[in-house]
């Protein structure tokens, strides 16, 4: 799993079947410290995210799962929204 916090919404009114009834977000990556890493990604919503919510997301045929769609094109899906995080340096 990842972190990453949602920044946007996507509409598609015409897309794969597979993908009727989905919650497209906009979800920008982030490092352990909350930073922005790499370009945003559009993800399945499978947990009721909104934008500004820090949330985990996971990739590939995890992200299907989640989804509970395997014929799918799905690459991304947000599978968590983070309530708190709490991290110790060693």
């Amino acid at each position: 799993m990842y972190i990453g916090k949602v920044i946007g919404t996507v509409v598609a009114t015409r897309k794969d079947e597979n993908l009727v009834g989905t919650k497209l977000m906009i979800t920008q990556p982030l490092n352990m410290d909350l930073k922005p890493i790499g370009e945003p990604l559009i993800a399945v919503d499978t947990v009721g995210a909104g934008i500004g919510e820090l949330v985990l997301y996971s990739k590939g045929t995890a992200a299907r799962i989640a989804a509970r769609k395997m014929d799918s094109p799905i690459d991304v899906s947000i599978v968590g929204i983070i309530d708190e995080m709490d991290v110790h340096d060693g």
